[in-house]
């Protein structure tokens, strides 16, 4: 069931919304929610939902024993837990791989299907255990861990939202008023995602896809068109990104409830510590706190520094794909963090436009690595962008120029959907019939070409 889709905006949120206010119970209304949650997530592949179940339910077990006996083995255990299942089901041909090139050896592929959302859910769980290890943590009764991590918003592709950030709200929900004011200003938010989605990433995907696919073939990709495609799939994952965490973000706020933003205008960044501030907040945060900072972090010498950041990004990478190329993609962006860590020591200092120029055409070689199917042809793509192979360009992609110029801007200028729905859009009864008009007028526009999924659904 896809965000984007007409059962769910016709169907299942009306309904969900609907039974979640009929009731005034808190206890009710948490349980509405986590049915809610497993109807959605069971929609997609209802072989997975024991996966998730069984995952929450264990987690929760070693949550209350480690509470009882205060032993960090548990903690470690129930870590591990969740490692092995990620690493199982999204890793398991990648170490083959490994495997068989180690040893000369062939193995038989592993067939599995990767669960929608392990990514996500999994790493909720391990932040919810280190931080009850750390004693940063209430205990949390069944109803609410489970809502708390099955929360279909947030369930498939983040926000990674902690434990502290969200439970205490589920113990307020039936004490929301203006109720309308959470609605329409939540539907705002959502429609303004769900237009991102269709009409900016969704057109930009085949504009990236031609460069790509051209590159696969036998002739070198010109410089002009590697440009134009790397600059087309740098816009596409933003506003496709974007689109699902504004839209993840709506949705919660319809039910009264605030999720952690996810992005903040990231193209603005005038360094690559601050794109990492920015974009993808929930996952960067998480990196820092359970992996960078425990590793050492800045404070611990040079040396653990610098392996603190490259281990942490590049587990960054693999988190996002089995591939080489992720790895070399996270990999990449430590060494840009090292190098501004070293520059700023040298108290130099550049023009801001300079900048922001060098971080954007940093990200988006970044982003040529992320999205090629390998290695080889992103260097391809990558060596035809600095080493000028002509100007040579697909005629009908020339009348899409302006649109990606126009989309440059929107990602670096704004407007800020999260700022325009919930803090200046004025909500009454009658903003909310106007957006739900447009939002279903938007809907049924899609009926003639369906949206396509998500970019991160992958992950």
């Amino acid at each position: 069931m896809l965000f984007n889709s007409q059962i769910f905006i016709f169907i299942f949120l009306p309904l969900t919304i609907f039974c979640f206010y009929k009731t005034s119970l808190q206890s009710n209304r948490i349980k509405i929610l986590i049915l809610g949650s497993l109807i959605f997530y069971a929609y997609w592949d209802i072989r997975f939902l024991p996966l998730l179940l069984v995952s929450i339910i264990f987690n929760w077990l070693i949550a209350n024993i480690f509470i009882k006996f205060r032993n960090n083995t548990i903690i470690y255990t129930g870590v591990l837990f969740n490692l092995l299942i990620i690493g199982i089901f999204k890793y398991l041909n990648f170490f083959s791989e490994i495997l068989i090139n180690l040893t000369d050896q062939d193995f038989e592929r592993f067939n599995l299907i990767l669960p929608l959302g392990i990514s996500f859910f999994t790493f909720q769980q391990i932040s919810y255990l280190i931080d009850l290890k750390r004693n940063q943590i209430a205990k949390y009764n069944f109803y609410e861990y489970l809502l708390y991590v099955s929360f279909f918003p947030q369930l498939i592709a983040g926000p990674i939202v902690r434990h502290n950030q969200i439970i205490h709200q589920f113990r307020q929900c039936h004490l929301i008023t203006n109720i309308h004011e959470y609605i329409s200003r939540g539907l705002v938010l959502f429609s303004l995602g769900l237009f991102k989605k269709i009409y900016l990433a969704d057109r930009l995907a085949p504009l990236a896809d031609a460069g790509f696919e051209f590159a696969l073939g036998p002739d070198p990709i010109s410089t002009f068109f590697a440009w134009f495609s790397a600059l087309s799939f740098t816009l596409q994952l933003y506003f496709d990104f974007s689109a699902y965490s504004d839209m993840a973000i709506g949705l919660g706020f319809m039910f009264g409830l605030k999720i952690p933003i996810n992005f903040n205008i990231p193209y603005l960044s005038t360094n690559i510590q601050s794109f990492w501030r920015r974009w993808h907040i929930t996952l960067s945060s998480f990196f820092r706190d359970y992996l960078y900072i425990p590793f050492g972090g800045s404070r611990s010498g040079e040396i653990k520094y610098i392996l603190s950041i490259i281990i942490t990004t590049s587990f960054c990478g693999l988190w996002h794909g089995a591939e080489w190329s992720f790895i070399l993609w996270g990999s990449m962006h430590g060494i840009g963090l090292i190098i501004y860590h070293y520059w700023e020591r040298l108290n130099f200092s550049m023009p801001v436009f300079i900048s922001w120029f060098i971080t954007f055409i940093f990200v988006i070689c970044g982003w040529v690595l992320f999205r090629a199917e390998n290695a080889t042809l992103a260097y391809e793509i990558i060596k035809s962008m600095f080493i000028y192979n002509g100007t040579q360009f697909p005629s009908k992609y020339i009348p899409t120029l302006d649109f990606v110029f126009i989309a440059l801007l929107l990602s670096i200028l704004g407007p800020d959907n999260i700022t325009l729905a919930l803090k200046k859009f004025r909500a009454n009864i009658w903003t909310l019939f106007l957006t739900a008009s447009i939002l279903t007028y938007v809907t049924l526009s899609m009926m003639a070409e369906p949206s396509q999924e998500f970019i991160y659904f992958q992950f």
